[in-house]
């Protein structure tokens, strides 16, 4: 029988029902669903599929053990109680990260070097040596102490998920990738629609919409940490590359345009399409937001730019107001504007029909969702 694994996918605070939604998709066992991240279990080829698959989670990490430690020989006892020579090589290398909150062991420093002790004492015994070369394949622990109970991670994506391979660049303070693509579902983006940013910036919300309506994996054009673990078969990532490739939507009808007013970011917009395998569904072009006139068929998904992003605050009222006015002249299927302008809906000039919380890092943010149909004149 294979091994079943517990893999914890953290997420933005906000996204959790979109991960929840993915993760069932990809037919995990045992999901569990808390604040800023979803939990559930299933073979190595779930490993894999996850990693290739997740629009929205962070990583995922391989959860090992959940013990409660007051103490540092606590700490060392739970860690060196799991069977790390069955996960690692002799000579993998393994650095050791981690966190701690409300708890009586509250050095991170003291707290990993007693975890990687632990580690290195289990793998000695466990492989019969009394030399650790750790000059192989990469394996990064993460323990994370919550009010003295001890969480300990193998991180299984290596870079995190939100780096899909396609943006080599990025203009100032870009949203990430990962957010942008729970910003897409949450506007309901399918693989019929038409998706409008008058600020698009590097082209990440415009993007990560088609990747999603042609069902287009995210991660098909990167590597991860654990395609170099030696308890995970390499078959199975050929295998889950072939069937992600296999479900891409091709006769999808998606169209993205987004606009800048600045030539660079549109250029890298365009360029950034092409990378991640979406440049015939997308364009780019240089545009006032004052010229916006959004298709009546169209989703707007859009970031307008804000404070830390902009460094003017009065500049940034204005910018929501024009996209208000906009907004009032030409209603179109919906907009969905991520920011943290408290009082957007102020300078947009129009209640929300629904917002959400979402953090953007550690920004407090709203999703602002405005889709009232628009009403049509009777003749």
């Amino acid at each position: 029988m294979s091994t079943l694994y517990t893999m914890v996918a953290p997420c933005f605070f906000g996204t959790e029902s979109t991960l929840n939604f993915e993760v069932k998709r990809l037919g995990a066992e045992n999901i569990q669903v808390t604040d800023g991240r979803v939990a559930f279990q299933g073979g190595a080829e779930l490993i894999a599929a996850a990693n290739l698959n997740l629009r929205t989670a962070e990583r995922v990490l391989l959860l090992l053990a959940t013990y409660k430690a007051t103490t540092f020989d606590e700490l060392f006892d739970g860690c060196y109680r799991i069977a790390w020579e069955e996960l690692l090589p002799a000579d993998a290398a393994f650095p050791v990260k981690g966190s701690s909150l409300s708890s009586q062991l509250s050095s991170v420093p003291a707290c990993q070097s007693i975890v990687k002790k632990a580690i290195v004492k289990r793998l000695m015994a466990g492989h019969k040596t009394s030399t650790l070369p750790e000059t192989g394949s990469v394996y990064k622990i993460r323990f994370a102490l919550r009010k003295d109970t001890v969480e300990i991670y193998l991180d299984t994506s290596g870079d995190g998920l939100h780096k899909r391979g396609y943006r080599r660049n990025a203009t100032l303070a870009p949203i990430k990738e990962t957010l942008a693509a729970a910003i897409a579902d949450l506007g309901r983006v399918r693989r019929d629609t038409l998706v409008q940013d008058p600020f698009c910036g590097s082209g990440t919300l415009v993007i990560e919409a088609a990747q999603k309506a042609m069902n287009l994996a995210p991660g098909l054009r990167r590597r991860f940490a654990a395609e170099h673990f030696d308890f995970i078969p390499a078959d199975i990532w050929t295998q889950q590359r072939q069937k992600a490739l296999s479900e891409v939507r091709t006769d999808a009808a998606f169209e993205g345009i987004g606009y800048d007013i600045d030539p660079a970011a549109v250029a890298l917009a365009n360029a950034n399409a092409k990378l991640a395998g979406v440049g015939e569904r997308c364009r780019f072009e240089v545009a006032d937001v004052k010229d916006f006139a959004p298709l009546q068929n169209a989703t707007v998904l859009t970031n307008p730019p804000y404070g830390e992003r902009l460094g003017d605050a009065s500049e940034a009222t204005a910018l929501a107001k024009t996209l208000g006015q906009v907004w009032q002249r030409h209603p179109a299927q919906g907009l969905y504007a991520i920011t943290a302008d408290a009082a957007f809906e102020d300078h947009f000039g129009k209640k929300a029909a629904r917002r959400r919380k979402i953090y953007n890092g550690m920004i407090p943010c709203q999703l602002y969702m405005y889709y009232d149909a628009p009403k049509r004149e009777k003749r």
